[in-house]
C-alpha cells in the first residue's frame, strides 16, 4: 500500500500486538523471551541491509498510532441469551466450550444479553456451535478481518475513540475493542472492506500524525 513508512522503534508490547494481528515478519512467541530478559531486537530488511531497520526495546517512543496490521480468516460468533441478564457464570460456561476444543479467542465484546467473540481456527466450528446453541441464539459471520491499530495510545486521551470512528465513517464495523490495552485498538470488518479500512486509517489517522 502507498504511503507505507518504516517504523524506527517499537516497544515489546507494541511489537507483540502487531505480530499477533498479522505482521508476518515477527512471530508472536519471539517477543516474549526478549521482553522478559530485556534483550533489544532489531528487525532488518534483507533487501536493504544498510538500513537501520526497526529497533524493539522496553521503551516506547512517541505517542499515538504507529502502525496498522490486518488479520484475515476471522469468524465472528454472537451468542444472545436472556439468561445473561443479571447472571453470573454465563461467560465462564461459554469460554469452557472454546477451551474444550482448544480454540483461542481473539476479540470479545459483551452487553447485558449478548456476547460477541472472534476465532481464527474453525476446524471444530460445527461442534462449538452445536454446544453454544444450548445457551441461546447464535449468529455466525465468516470472512471477517481484524484491523489492529497499534501505538502508545493513552486510554485517558479525550476524543481518541471518536477520531477512530470518524476515520472509519461509512465502513461497516462488526466489533471494536478499545481499553483492554493502551497499545491496541482493534476493529472487526468484513474482509471485502479490508483495503478500504486500511486506506481510511492511513489517510485520516496516520497521515495526520495522530
Amino acid at each position: 500500500m502507498e504511503n507505507t513508512k518504516k517504523i524506527d522503534q517499537l516497544s515489546f508490547y507494541e511489537a507483540a500486538e502487531l505480530a499477533y494481528f498479522g505482521a508476518k515478519i515477527l512471530h508472536p512467541q519471539t517477543v516474549f523471551p526478549a521482553r522478559v530478559k530485556n534483550i533489544p531486537v532489531r528487525l532488518k530488511n534483507t533487501m536493504n541491509p544498510s538500513d537501520s531497520g526497526t529497533l524493539i526495546t522496553s521503551e516506547s517512543t512517541g505517542t499515538g498510532i504507529k502502525a496498522v496490521a490486518a488479520k484475515d480468516g476471522i469468524t465472528a460468533i454472537k451468542i444472545r441469551s436472556d439468561r445473561m441478564l443479571m447472571a453470573y457464570g454465563f461467560l465462564k460456561k461459554v469460554f469452557q466450550v472454546f477451551e474444550s476444543y482448544k480454540t483461542p479467542i481473539d476479540m470479545i465484546t459483551t452487553s447485558e444479553v449478548a456476547v460477541s467473540l472472534t476465532i481464527d481456527k474453525t476446524e471444530n466450528l460445527k461442534k462449538i456451535l452445536r454446544e453454544l446453541d444450548e445457551f441461546g441464539t447464535v449468529q455466525v459471520d465468516r470472512n471477517m478481518t481484524i484491523i489492529c491499530i497499534v501505538g502508545d495510545i493513552l486510554v485517558e486521551e479525550k476524543g481518541f475513540a471518536s477520531k477512530v470512528f470518524h476515520a472509519l465513517d461509512g465502513i461497516p464495523i462488526r466489533m471494536i475493542s478499545y481499553g483492554g490495552s493502551r497499545y491496541n485498538i482493534s476493529v472487526l470488518v468484513p474482509k471485502v472492506h479490508k483495503e478500504h479500512t486500511l486506506r481510511a486509517i492511513s489517510r485520516n489517522l496516520l497521515d495526520n500524525g495522530n
